[in-house]
């Protein structure tokens, strides 16, 4: 009976550790007095404003840590910046610069959907990078996805990846 128990319960360790998947390295001591900001999330999803979803999560996600980001402004871009999210991104770190930001945090949102079927449970996949905004360096990376259990959310489910990635950097 024991045998059974303890196999139960790999078993059910297993399936949840299966339902995401993170992968990145270490990050570097990053100042949290230091100035932040957020540019766009590229969305490689099939699912439209993905990336700008994303980002007001990722801001909440930032400011629970103790943050306070800066965002890109979205208005001053042009109506090709409005079709193509890398002009948005070139734009918006020239801003970065412009305001003398120590870090960005950046990335891509490569799935954002309800998966087909009855359960259509919510599947997620971010990557997220830190930017060294003067030179371009990229200091840290991580990539993060998640299926969600068929009564979550979209959101709920990339906040739980956001969270999961923003809580990989060491910030002091």
């Amino acid at each position: 009976m024991q045998t059974i128990r303890n196999l139960t319960l790999v078993m059910s360790v297993l399936l949840i550790a299966g339902c995401s998947s993170f992968t990145g390295k270490n990050s570097p001591t990053l100042s949290r007095s230091a100035q932040w900001g957020v540019v766009p999330l590229v969305n490689y999803s099939q699912t439209p404003q993905a990336g700008e979803r994303s980002e007001q999560i990722l801001l909440s996600v930032l400011s629970s840590k103790g943050l306070h980001p800066q965002m890109y402004p979205v208005g001053e871009q042009g109506e090709q910046a409005l079709l193509d999210d890398n002009e948005r991104l070139s734009g918006a770190m020239d801003w970065a610069r412009q305001q003398k930001l120590d870090y960005v945090v950046a990335g891509s949102v490569e799935e954002w959907q309800y998966k087909n079927g009855l359960d259509g449970e919510p599947a997620v996949g971010i990557s997220l990078r830190v930017i060294e905004p003067a030179t371009g360096r990229v200091l840290w990376s991580e990539s993060g996805a998640r299926a969600g259990w068929s009564r979550e959310s979209l959101a709920g489910s990339a906040q739980k990846v956001l969270n999961k990635l923003v809580g990989g950097l060491r910030i002091e």
